[in-house]
């Protein structure tokens, strides 16, 4: 929890000069012959309106067709460079920036999983999925055609104002006026806008994770008649999304509204000046038609700008929320982990453990035991009375507060985590199946392993006793968290599955809680296979299954009140002798 809450408060906003270093430096070569391509649309743009005032000035007084001829050619051709850089220019950057955000997603995906099982006890899964499909997509206009066409649009727009200038300096200072006035309200927009899209990202994380919630538990919905409940809070959570979405169009329609008005006023004034102009004879109409073409390839870009100014800001609002995420610490990065486990006998060692998942609130109070190399150690005790946390703390899923916990003498929280996992099986009492095939789910430990070994987990699982009867059988899909299964089956798949990763130490989470009398026979001889020379902590709640443990811990409050094995808890007729004549008689 500690942990979780030190990377959570770690907080950072990508400039455009982070963006710049990071994502488009690397890929200079391509953005620079996107550059490229843009400068020679841009400049082929031009050529329409150049020699529209050729043909008004030159080529229809002169009358002469083959002037005409040439002239359409040449524009043809302008049209074609630009229908060929505008198609290059797509399929290189648009390409480049999808592959860009595939690159990113797996590496967030990676950074996710990395994290501490804290992080995810408070983080909702649909909001991760947000955070690693959705946040990185913005990525695209700056490696795409967005920032070219930012860089791009500057280009020309200070192209076409160099050449307006020439043209008649007077009509550009009136244009120039209102166009720096709109410039200034897009960048006041922009900052406005880029909290409103970070904070947009968090909404829409939100509302997908509740949404992947409900959709994960449409059976607890429909049993409880809850469907008017989940649609009123996903029908607020839309909402949310809804007035946040407006504030950003808000801010958009007042840019689009401001360059239209001051578009308005410099078009009306340039036809005023312009008409002056021509009826002073200090015009030609051909002038002035070149004027306001090119007044448009330097209006088009700016007011272009805008919207690509707003996806940019978009972008790094959700670079923003990426970056958080990346600077997060990963359970493996703690630099005390420096021991790496090359062998490994087994034993556990508890000494004076403390922990608490909310400060001031202890669960555990100086647990102290060992459980050596190849035993069989099963923990007791009322709900909530900290089994499952020993457990957490076994499995580095925790790490104590105070005290040590310690592998084979080695302290596990100086130990690298990939070293010790590697000798790990757990087994949950809701245990997790991924979509998919028995086969699949069985072998996902081992995905490398032989048929021979495949087939001898099944068996020793009791798996076949019922995929003989399926038509499929090893390959019978079982639907989202083995949906089509029994809970005895799934159980009983997921013993197969840590049968097959063949570890030294196991940990079963109340493992036969979900199976019928006859599935618990079963698999109870499976376990006993099983936790043979292996190190186990049982969690068990039918205390019939754990006669024969080594030890016997009764933990109660966060306290170890009795041990010893079964038959010497019954002779002390105390808590565990409660509890076990009481299951008895039930």
């Amino acid at each position: 929890m500690r942990q979780y809450k030190e990377a959570t408060s770690v907080k950072s906003k990508v400039s455009i000069l982070q963006a710049f270093k990071t994502i488009i430096w690397p890929r200079r070569n391509l953005v620079f012959i996107g550059l490229v391509l843009i400068v020679i649309r841009s400049l082929a743009g031009l050529v329409l309106p150049w020699q529209s005032k050729v043909l008004l000035d030159e080529v229809v007084p002169s009358k002469d067709p083959s002037q005409l001829w040439n002239l359409i050619v040449i524009v043809l051709i302008a049209i074609l460079i630009q229908a060929v850089t505008s198609f290059s220019l797509t399929r290189i950057l648009s390409v480049q920036a999808q592959f860009l955000i595939s690159e990113l997603r797996a590496q967030v995906q990676k950074k996710v999983l990395s994290l501490p099982i804290s992080f995810f006890d408070n983080t909702k899964s649909g909001a991760l999925v947000s955070r690693i499909m959705s946040d990185v997509e913005g990525v695209r206009n700056l490696i795409g055609t967005g920032l070219v066409q930012l860089v791009g649009g500057s280009f020309t727009a200070i192209v076409s104002l160099i050449i307006l200038i020439k043209l008649n300096p007077w009509m550009t200072l009136f244009v120039f006026v209102p166009l720096s006035i709109f410039g200034y309200i897009a960048l006041r927009a922009f900052k406005y806008i880029r909290p409103i899209f970070r904070k947009r990202g968090k909404i829409n994380a939100e509302v997908k994770g509740r949404l992947t919630e409900t959709l994960a538990g449409v059976r607890v919905i429909k049993a409880f008649n809850a469907e008017a409940q989940e649609n009123k809070i996903f029908e607020k959570g839309v909402n949310k999304l809804f007035l946040n979405v407006k504030k950003s169009l808000t801010a958009t329609a007042f840019m689009t509204s401001s360059s239209t008005f001051l578009i308005g006023v410099a078009t009306t004034g340039i036809m005023g000046i312009g008409g002056y102009y021509m009826i002073q004879s200090e015009m030609t109409t051909g002038d002035f038609l070149f004027f306001t073409l090119v007044l448009g390839f330097m209006i088009a870009p700016i007011v272009q700008m805008s919207n690509i100014g707003s996806q940019l800001t978009e972008a790094l609002a959700g670079l923003d929320r990426t970056e958080e995420l990346m600077n997060m610490t990963a359970e493996a990065d703690n630099e005390n982990r420096t021991i790496e486990l090359n062998t490994l006998k087994g034993e556990i060692e508890f000494s004076n453990v403390s922990f608490s998942y909310e400060a001031g609130k202890e669960v555990l109070h100086n647990i102290s035991f060992k459980a050596p190399a190849g035993s069989v150690t099963a923990l007791v005790g009322s709900s909530g009375s900290g089994k499952s946390t020993i457990a957490g703390l076994s499995a580095t899923f925790l790490n104590p507060n105070s005290g040590k916990v310690t592998i084979d003498g080695q302290d596990l929280s100086r130990v690298k985590l990939t070293s010790y996992r590697k000798y790990l099986g757990v087994v949950l009492q809701d245990e997790f199946l991924f979509e998919g095939s028995i086969r699949e789910n069985i072998m996902f430990p081992r995905p490398d392993a032989t048929e021979d070994e495949l087939l001898s987990a099944v068996k020793a699982a009791h798996v076949n006793e019922f995929t003989d009867r399926f038509e499929e059988g090893l390959e019978t899909l079982i639907g989202e968290r083995g949906v089509k299964l029994s809970g005895g089956q799934r159980q009983r798949l997921a013993i197969a599955r840590a049968i097959l990763a063949n570890p030294k130490i196991i940990i079963l989470d109340e493992a036969t809680s979900n199976l019928d009398t006859e599935s618990e026979a079963l698999i109870q001889r499976s376990l006993n296979e099983l936790v043979k020379d292996r190190t186990t902590i049982v969690i068990a709640h039918r205390l019939s299954t754990i006669k024969k443990a080594d030890q016997i811990l009764v933990i109660e409050s966060g306290n170890i009140v009795e041990s010893g094995t079964h038959d010497e808890l019954i002779a002390l007729k105390g808590r565990y002798y409660e509890l076990f004549t009481y299951q008895a008689k039930i």
